[in-house]
């Protein structure tokens, strides 16, 4: 049975509860302590079943018990699957007779064989749709701003999309690759069930952050060839990725809000009120608008976070130094 480490953990992420060490579940709310472990635990063993390396998803799956109360249902699963797997060992055909039912195929025996794996299949079919909904979303705004316009938004909200699936991915979790809704936006879907507020924040603010990428190389092209298309491109992508930033519905900040305290609230608050002063820009108004809304929900998280109010106004202030460096006004649509 392998073995591996994990930070120590002392206060519940869920009720902010203290707990004991080496506890694997709170006994005020009795959520799972090491949840993101276990869900990077398991889509790992998942991915090996899938690629056919039973030995290694076996070793991946007796990771999560340590961080399992030993009665739990999730144990008993685990423990289960792992004789299964067991079983499935001792009595698996040799390597050399695996798909030796494709033989007769004759040439056509490679693609049933990609066929019969499900994994490929589905892989390909979610790459055709990331494809297919990026084409259509460039053609609606090429159809309204141009060719040259429409192309450059299209791959600004790519980056934007692919900060947050990067971050996700870095982090052992489950992905889905963006899916474009033309006229309206883009997604990344992933499995965000037993993350902490932390985490989630820290994905969501990974997209704008992205944007400010795209945003600062356009603004390096239009300082390079003085050409009003990268300033355009460069404004819009900037003034988005703020307003992105808006702290409500489910808008990038306001999933980052959820795990900022009311202290840390004010903090971006502050840092909205200076941005819209100094470069009397009204999207700053906007998004501390709904910051002050948030003053007064009922959603504080149990512990506060200053790595990521350090990290939201960190971003607000790269994308409002992109609208300082950048000629003209607003977010610059269809600018030439």
């Amino acid at each position: 049975m392998s073995t591996a480490y994990f930070e120590p953990i002392r206060n519940c992420q869920n009720c902010g509860s203290p707990v004991p060490l080496g506890a694997t579940a709170c006994d005020q709310c009795h959520a799972l302590l090491h949840s993101e472990d276990l869900l990077r635990i398991s889509t790992r063993a998942k991915e090996l079943e899938e690629q056919e390396k039973p030995g290694d998803a076996r070793e991946e799956w007796l990771k999560a018990l340590p961080l399992l109360p030993q009665n739990s249902t999730q144990a008993e699963w685990i423990r289960e699957h792992v004789s299964k797997m067991d079983q499935a060992a001792q009595t698996a055909p040799p390597p050399e007779k695996k798909h030796a039912w494709a033989r007769k195929l004759g040439p056509l025996a490679p693609i049933a064989i990609v066929l019969a794996k499900s994994k490929t299949l589905l892989f390909a079919l979610f790459k055709l749709k990331f494809i297919f909904s990026l084409f259509a979303f460039m053609g609606v705004y090429w159809a309204i701003f141009g060719a040259a316009f429409g192309i450059g938004f299209a791959v600004l909200i790519l980056v934007h999309e692919m900060g947050h699936y990067i971050d996700i991915r870095r982090r052992g979790l489950p992905a889905d690759m963006p899916v474009f809704l033309p006229g309206l936006g883009a997604y990344v879907r992933w499995a965000a069930l037993g993350v902490t507020r932390q985490t989630r924040a820290a994905v969501s603010l990974a997209g704008p952050f992205a944007g400010f990428l795209g945003a600062a190389v356009c603004a390096g092209l239009w300082y390079y060839t003085h050409h009003g298309l990268w300033a355009a491109l460069a404004r819009s992508s900037a003034g988005l990725n703020i307003a992105n930033l808006t702290p409500v519905w489910v808008l990038d900040g306001g999933q980052a809000a959820n795990a900022l305290s009311r202290a840390e609230r004010f903090f971006v608050l502050a840092a909205c009120v200076v941005l819209a002063i100094f470069l009397k820009e009204g999207i700053f108004i906007l998004v501390g608008a709904g910051v002050v809304y948030r003053l007064f929900t009922k959603d504080l998280p149990p512990q506060p976070s200053p790595r990521i109010a350090a990290y939201f106004v960190c971003v607000l202030a790269c994308l409002a130094l992109v609208l300082w460096l950048m000629p003209g006004q607003g977010i610059g649509f269809g600018a030439r």
